[in-house]
């Protein structure tokens, strides 16, 4: 049997050279935000190399085209992505967390 891990999403991305890591979130159990839902705790890292990682989004992107043909989810209007500068380091790390209010239908485990 191989070993699976349940990842609730991915937090930040970051780009270092020819190198990507993807962080991944849980949502904590017992931990909780101001506004009384779960903080997101790391854990665990995907290290990729440039071009598995864009091998890996264009899998993800095939997989969410079936879900949204199959009636499975909605699409919504896309995000920005905020990037933001490093001093003195060539490291680019991406936050794909949204600030934006979501649908009160929306469980908390996926926000």
């Amino acid at each position: 049997m191989h070993d699976e891990l349940y990842t609730d999403g991915i937090d930040e991305v970051t780009i270092g050279g020819s190198i990507v890591r993807v962080d991944l979130v849980s949502l904590s159990p017992t931990e909780r935000d101001a506004n009384n839902a779960p903080k997101k705790v790391f854990l665990q890292r995907l290290i990729f190399s440039a071009e598995s990682f864009a091998n890996s989004v264009e899998v993800l992107q095939n997989a969410l085209q079936g879900l949204v043909d199959a009636g499975v989810i909605q699409r919504s209007q896309p995000r920005a992505t905020v990037a933001t500068p490093q001093a003195s380091s060539s490291a680019e790390r991406i936050s794909l967390v949204s600030d934006q209010p979501r649908s009160p239908n929306v469980s908390t485990n996926f926000r």
